[in-house]
């Protein structure tokens, strides 16, 4: 191959991708690079019309100069209404997405750029060194073998990166653009208007005032809604798993039916017994003399607390069965030679569960115990199907008592189309929880241990 400088097939790929593997005799590695090289380039020709003199990026661009333009400039030209119909322009949302696209496929072209030219470079390194290099075929084979479960992995990261990394990132940009009622594409187009919805929640009394309130009552929910089904669960499993009661499967699969039958039912079906007007529940308690009156369980304006604790009792109905059927298996895995041990020295029954069965349920069940947190955060079907965020509260914008971050969301979006304060709300919330995830996980002896 010559005493060259590595440099010079450095430089070559970085021109023509390939062709410093050509120049290092790794024809196959060479010719494929220059393949992909290709098919970029034509895929951006023939997308677009670079053969015109008045050239616009706007309407001759190709797909990749295109989506940039789009994803900076959101759009030049609105679409007006006229008697035929919608004239030609632009869509901001579509220029939107497109650019993302566009700039994600970008960013593996240029990690594949810049692993042509770094391998280039090194094998021609390697060589001047007087090491081993390996041809074409060599390589191929060592990565397939060393780099198998990355290979196959690829497809789904691929799948997971475009739809969830995708329209979360188009999520999060929405937050800083006008996208509202009263700027609707395409006969209006988006602008940048950087941090000003988030400055908005702090700045608008109204609504900073319901972002704080809805955000605690979300907190707290999502606390309290966590730990009553981890405890019931727990509190469950562990009366099951004593020895003097009998028929412990019977009473397994009676209380597993909580969580077996689709949770949406169930809510339906509770929401039809605390009804106000029609509800069984106020029936029986005004036909024994309980009440004087109905009680409207799920829409009170004046008790918002009354609804907030019965959605949380529900919610522990759904909940407890999950941790109940996973800690029962814990439970029963626990060696008895530990427990005959704590026996012999001594312990009582109290000291032997907080002492020995609890910390290690604890310790197999904390990593699910946070996914609980971060679900019941977005617990959008229980709130939704109970209360639909009710009852009513005058002090909030767009928002009832019971209503938590993502059924607000769901609200600003759907049925008042502020979207970007939507997105802002959505980012805050991504920021939050899986700031209180990654640092719980990083604190469980599972991470700890895979580290």
């Amino acid at each position: 191959m010559g005493k060259k400088s590595p440099f010079i097939p450095a430089v070559a790929s970085s021109l023509i991708w390939g062709s410093g593997q050509i120049f290092n005799r790794q024809y196959i590695k060479g010719i494929f690079l220059f393949i992909v090289q290709q098919i970029f380039i034509l895929t951006e020709l023939v997308s677009g019309n670079y053969m015109v003199t008045d050239f616009k990026v706007r309407t001759n661009g190709g797909f990749f100069l295109h989506g940039l333009w789009g994803l900076i400039t959101l759009g030049s030209e609105p679409r007006k209404m006229t008697l035929a119909g919608l004239t030609d322009g632009d869509h901001s949302v579509i220029l939107l997405v497109n650019g993302i696209i566009a700039l994600f496929i970008l960013l593996i072209i240029l990690i594949v750029y810049l692993w042509n030219i770094n391998d280039a470079y090194k094998t021609r390194k390697y060589y001047l060194e007087g090491r081993e290099v390996s041809t074409s075929l060599n390589f191929i084979k060592t990565h397939l073998h060393s780099s198998f479960h990355y290979i196959i992995l690829t497809p789904a990261t691929l799948l997971i990166t475009f739809f969830v990394a995708l329209p979360v990132i188009f999520s999060f940009l929405i937050a800083f653009t006008n996208y509202s009622i009263s700027n609707l594409p395409p006969t209006q187009l988006l602008d940048w208007v950087g941090f000003r919805n988030f400055l908005n929640i702090i700045r608008m009394p109204v609504w900073s005032r319901t972002f704080i309130n809805i955000l605690g009552w979300t907190i707290t929910w999502a606390v309290i809604a966590t730990v009553s089904c981890y405890f019931g669960g727990l509190f469950q499993a562990v009366i099951i798993n004593n020895k003097r009661v009998k028929l412990k499967r019977m009473w397994r699969g009676i209380f597993i039916l909580p969580w077996a039958i689709p949770g949406m039912i169930s809510l339906l079906v509770f929401k039809a017994m605390f009804n106000g007007q029609f509800g069984p529940i106020s029936q029986f308690l005004l036909d024994i003399g309980f009440t004087d009156e109905r009680i409207s369980w799920l829409s009170d304006p004046q008790n918002p607390n009354l609804a907030r604790t019965v959605i949380l009792l529900i919610n522990l109905w759904l909940g407890f069965p999950y941790f109940m059927a996973l800690m029962t298996g814990v439970l029963t895995g626990i060696s008895t030679d530990v427990i005959e041990a704590a026996r012999v020295d001594g312990a009582t029954p109290f000291q032997e569960f907080w002492q020995i069965k609890f910390p290690i349920v604890l310790q197999v069940t904390l990593p699910l115990l946070v996914m609980s947190f971060a679900g019941n955060f977005n617990n959008f079907g229980v709130i939704f199907f109970l209360t639909g965020g009710g009852p009513v509260n005058a002090d909030y914008q767009f928002a009832g008592s019971t209503d938590i971050l993502i059924t607000w969301i769901y609200k600003l979006t759907l049925d008042h189309q502020f979207y970007s304060m939507a997105a802002v709300m959505s980012t805050m919330i991504f920021l939050l929880i899986g700031t209180i995830s990654v640092w719980n996980f990083r604190r469980t002896n599972a991470f700890k241990e895979e580290m």
